[in-house]
């Protein structure tokens, strides 16, 4: 009886220190990411937290005319993802016929808005550009919400794509966006239906810094703006994120230089990013695309998390792009 009652004690004090260690901080190092994040194909990725989880919102990576719908992730910690597919489909989207890409997502109002690219319009004539879908809830679905684009023309040599929404310190909302190497930003009025001439009439305000050539990103932090994008060619190995800091959303801007960029033995066309702060005061991640080491297939791009870091007077200290990703972080 006495072996017996020895031997439950023991149990319990060995499940004990199991529950402690797996509870610690050292365990939650030890448990990572790893990269790419999420299984399949897909790139652009944008990056936030929604009702208590991370989320994850690609372009589905493949030709031209399969990209006819968007998939998203989400997570509680940022190791188990949870796929939702299909969230935006083209069936929902009259004017949209193919190439679907780079999502960017804003909840205001009780509403979640996915602005998206279709189309890859080459001039005034063609429809397409940026549009504007809603829901109710992160994972959607979401429908379209104007029935035609946002914004379907060249303004300042801007190809309508690859938009970034965010909200100002005072309340404004603004899209960033442009491809074919140069960068318009525009404020969005309070219903997300069209856009608000500045005051000097304009509507479309080109902030393209030097080297700038697609993905365009905008991060308030401590009073400044980091406005960060790709430049390179998005097909090829050198591919990669150079970014600018300015007081302002309009900046000036000045090109501080690259931050992100290939390793070519962990990978190469490193590019198209996020930035996400854990909750709270917790660490910052770069959220980007990039292709396995040698593989050239263009469209074979994989989603990756590795961390972000400032040195203590604000400057982005280079990316090292790992294998191993980042730590577990549970919301």
């Amino acid at each position: 009886m006495l072996v017996r009652r020895a031997s439950r004690w023991i149990l319990v004090v060995l499940c004990c220190a199991m529950v402690a260690t797996s509870d610690s901080p050292a365990a939650q190092e030890s448990v990572r990411t790893g990269n790419p994040v999420l299984p399949g194909w897909y790139a652009d990725p944008e990056a936030h937290v929604f009702e208590k989880r991370y989320w994850i919102y690609p372009t589905y990576s493949a030709p031209y005319d399969q990209q006819t719908f968007m998939d998203a992730f989400s997570s509680p910690d940022l190791v188990s993802w949870t796929k939702h597919a299909r969230i935006l489909d083209i069936a929902s989207v009259k004017w949209a016929k193919r190439a679907v890409w780079a999502p960017s997502v804003i909840e205001k109002d009780g509403w979640y808005y996915l602005f998206f690219g279709a189309n890859d319009i080459q001039n005034d004539g063609q429809v397409g550009g940026i549009g504007v879908a809603r829901a109710r809830r992160p994972e959607g679905p979401f429908e379209d919400y104007l029935g035609k684009p946002l914004i379907d023309r060249f303004h300042n040599g801007a190809q309508p794509i690859d938009q970034f929404v965010f909200r100002d310190t005072d309340g404004a909302y603004y899209i960033v966006y442009g491809g074919w190497r140069h960068c318009n930003i525009a404020r969005l009025n309070d219903t997300f239906t069209g856009l608000v001439p500045f005051p000097d009439g304009t509507i479309f305000r080109e902030i393209t810094p030097q080297g700038y050539v697609e993905g365009a990103f905008m991060l308030i932090k401590d009073g400044r703006y980091y406005f960060m994008w790709s430049e390179g060619g998005w097909a090829g190995p050198n591919y990669a994120v150079a970014y600018a800091v300015g007081s302002s959303p309009f900046g000036p801007f000045t090109r501080v230089g690259k931050i992100l960029q290939q390793d070519p033995a962990v990978a190469t066309g490193a590019g198209h990013h996020s930035v996400i702060q854990a909750p709270g005061t917790g660490p910052w991640y770069i959220v980007y695309h990039r292709r396995p080491p040698g593989d050239s297939d263009r469209n074979h791009r994989v989603v990756c998390i590795d961390e972000l870091r400032f040195d203590e007077n604000g400057a982005i200290l280079p990316v090292t792009i790992t294998n191993t990703g980042v730590a577990r972080r549970p919301y």
